[in-house]
């Protein structure tokens, strides 16, 4: 299917061909038939991927805080990289769109194939033939509502929610600043709630648009009669509420609002506009109530409502991003709202980048509204786009998952060994499209199948969410194919046991990437120690840092929580030290009333080993980022091995320090070892044993925080 593309390393805007989307639970497929290009917003992401790296830095200062506070934890080397990894990706464009079923998942059965809809959300609306949309950011398109309308509605639903937040009543008067399309909509919407308005903008045809449009009055910013105008308009009483939605860096917007508002008015700001709020006089006197619009509405970048399709209860939230999406149609649908005279371009999506020459001022034309159309969408169902053709090597690979994890640790050194990258899946054709011209994969899919089922695809690396992982894992071995799945290997013990029995009926190899036991430090210590017959006591202190409820990994149904998806990586590498299975594990965590804690993340664990060996993991969320994150220490035979954050390791043995090599935490180590077993047909790395118990061992810390007593682990 075709996209428009940015490459975000060097700027350059194309339209390409990408496979379609995959359909998961709780999303709708639709085949577009329009979208709409939101001039400002796509004209400010545009300009920040054709920015160099000094420009892209100051106007995103915080990735750089975050690249910074990458630098303190993993080191330099490993942070340029995953620079480079993000920079050099493909981006999609777009948030706005209109179009068909053509198949749906979502969980209330509300959208069926060919149901016409409106679709929102950036990432998921682009500028695309087909799009896989979250059912909670779709909306279905009255009969009597164009396409090239409904195109408008998210837009629509930003204009709406800043209206709502206004809290207007019939005859008030609402300044609108910023006459831009957004601006444009919600004089509209102002206008069907009985208001009466005034536009100020600095262009004179958006201000001569707002009077077309229903604005009462209209000026230009730099009028010399404005403020009397505006005196008259509100009968020198000043507006009711201020709307502002214009965007620049200036703090023009916010100065004039508090100057024009009566006593107690509202100041809604819903454009991107510089917020140095002045005090005194106007803020402080008047008691302005200064508030922000969030996007669509109730919803927005919740995880739970987005990509979860779990809604807000309708009495208690009367509108969501879904319900603003609705009314605006609903408005459209009645007449209420006219779209017609906002339309000043159209273009066929071959031709994208003519509409972006406007927007970007290459060429000067008035515009306001632009669409795209997608006249042959429903022409569009490969799932998957070759890339190149190669000679291919023996063994070949495919890769099913390639986030920033993959692409930073596991495809660079898969690459880099006699190897052939096959297929890359992803579950959008524009990410697997960029992972496979960046790592030169032969072909780019969104059909895990496509993977699993080659005949020429030997092994299959699988780096998806969690909660996939058993499930492909276990379809790869039925295959016979070898795999390297990434931690956890199952989310269940029923999972466990059915990747224990494909295991057991296949020819395949298993490895799971517990990297930290491959890494030079580990590896030197337990060569230390392997001689000593006594038992060994291990000691594991964890850093981890707070993650918030809403991530993904702490939901029990994808991530698993950080015990499963994270402390399973402590569990496998307590087995390694001690060189023996657990039999016995006892665990408590912190008991807190704090609402935004997750008390399993702050956890004490202690493990005993079937040879006497114990290990002791304190898992942390409540500590502070300047101290390293992880310290590992091992007792034994009158020495000690020490490892600090895998940056630095030392051997404590006959009243001497030794300092170790650094090599970092072995993920490079572990992909090697993987591929040079395939190679030369040796049994596994990790035994299939060793694998289930550490997985079945997290299920167990579970059970003993439930009960509060020590749990038994056996086969």
């Amino acid at each position: 299917m075709k996209q428009l593309i940015q490459n975000f390393k060097t700027g350059d805007l194309y339209v390409d061909d990408v496979p379609v989307p995959s359909i998961s639970q709780n999303t709708v497929l639709v085949e577009n038939k329009f979208s709409l290009i939101s001039a400002g917003t796509e004209r400010g992401t545009v300009k920040v991927g054709k920015a160099n790296l000094i420009g892209k830095a100051r106007q995103r200062p915080d990735l750089v805080a975050q690249v910074l506070q990458n630098v303190k934890k993993e080191g330099l080397k490993a942070t340029l990289n995953k620079v480079k990894t993000k920079l050099d990706s493909l981006k999609a464009l777009g948030y706005s769109t209109s179009g068909v079923v053509r198949a749906s998942m979502d969980s209330n059965g509300k959208f069926k194939p060919g149901d016409r809809v409106a679709c929102a959300g950036q990432d998921y609306a682009s500028h695309a033939e087909i799009v896989n949309i979250p059912q909670n950011l779709v909306a279905k398109i009255p009969d009597n509502v164009s396409f090239e309308d409904a195109s408008y509605t998210t837009l629509g639903a930003i204009a709406l929610q800043g209206v709502r937040q206004a809290e207007t009543r019939l005859g008030d008067k609402v300044c609108v600043i910023g006459l831009g399309l957004l601006g444009q909509l919600t004089i509209q919407l102002l206008k069907a709630n009985g208001c009466q308005i005034f536009g100020i903008d600095l262009s004179n045809d958006l201000v001569k648009l707002a009077q077309e449009n229903g604005a009462d009055n209209a000026l230009n910013r730099a009028d010399s009669n404005l403020k009397s105008t505006l005196s008259t308009f509100t009968d020198g009483h000043g507006f009711d509420s201020i709307i502002i939605t214009a965007a620049t860096p200036s703090n023009d917007p916010i100065e004039l609002s508090a100057e024009i508002t009566r006593k107690k008015g509202k100041v809604i700001v819903v454009g991107a506009v510089k917020m140095d709020i002045p005090r005194d006089p106007d803020f402080y006197r008047k008691e302005l109530d200064l508030r922000m619009s969030c996007s669509y509405g109730p919803g927005r970048y919740d995880i739970n409502y987005e990509e979860n399709g779990n809604d807000y209860p309708y009495a208690y939230v009367r509108y969501t991003e879904q319900r603003n999406m609705e009314t605006f149609l609903a408005l459209l649908s009645s007449g209420k709202i006219s779209i017609k005279h906002l339309t000043t371009h159209s273009f066929v999506i071959s031709e994208a980048l003519k509409a972006y020459d406007i927007i970007l001022g290459k060429t000067e034309e008035p515009h306001i509204g632009i669409l795209l159309e997608y006249p042959d969408s429903n022409k569009a169902t490969s799932q998957i786009t070759t890339i190149q053709k190669a000679q291919a090597k023996n063994n070949q690979v495919g890769f099913i998952g390639a986030g920033s994890f993959a692409q930073s640790y596991l495809i660079p050194n898969v690459k880099n060994l006699n190897t052939t990258l096959n297929t890359v899946v992803t579950s959008k054709g524009i990410s697997g499209k960029s992972v496979a011209q960046k790592f030169n994969f032969l072909k780019a899919s969104t059909n895990p199948d496509d993977v699993l089922t080659n005949k020429d695809i030997q092994t299959v690396f699988i780096a998806t969410p969690h909660n996939s992982h058993a499930k492909y894992t276990i379809n790869a071995l039925n295959e016979n194919k070898n795999v390297f799945v990434e931690k956890p290997l199952a989310m269940t013990i029923n999972e466990l046991n059915d990747v224990k029995h494909a295991y057991q009926n296949s020819t395949g190899k298993l490895m799971v990437g517990y990297n930290r036991r491959f890494s030079s430090l580990a590896t030197k210590i337990k060569d230390e120690i392997k001689s000593s017959l006594e038992p060994k006591v291990v000691n594991i202190r964890v850093n981890a840092g707070f993650l918030e409820k809403e991530h993904w990994i702490q939901n029990p149904n994808v991530g698993g929580g950080r015990i499963i998806g994270e402390i399973c990586h402590f569990v496998d590498l307590a087995q390694f030290f001690t060189g023996s299975k657990p039999v016995n594990v006892s665990a408590v965590s912190i008991n807190s009333e704090n609402a935004e804690l997750t008390p399993n993340d702050n956890i004490n664990i202690t493990i005993t080993f079937q040879n006497g060996s114990i290990a002791n993991i304190m898992y942390l969320a409540n500590g502070d980022k300047s101290l390293p994150k992880e310290l590992i220490e091992v007792f034994c035979g009158g020495k000690v091995g020490r490892i600090l954050d895998f940056r630095s390791g030392y051997l404590h043995s006959g009243n001497k320090i030794q300092k170790l090599k650094l090599s970092g935490k072995g993920h490079k180590e572990e992909v090697t070892n993987f591929i040079e077993v395939l190679n030369s047909k040796e049994s596994e790395l990790i035994s299939f044993e060793s694998l289930y118990l550490t997985t079945l061992t997290t299920f167990k810390i579970h059970d003993a925080l439930t009960t509060g007593m020590p749990q038994t682990i056996n086969l």
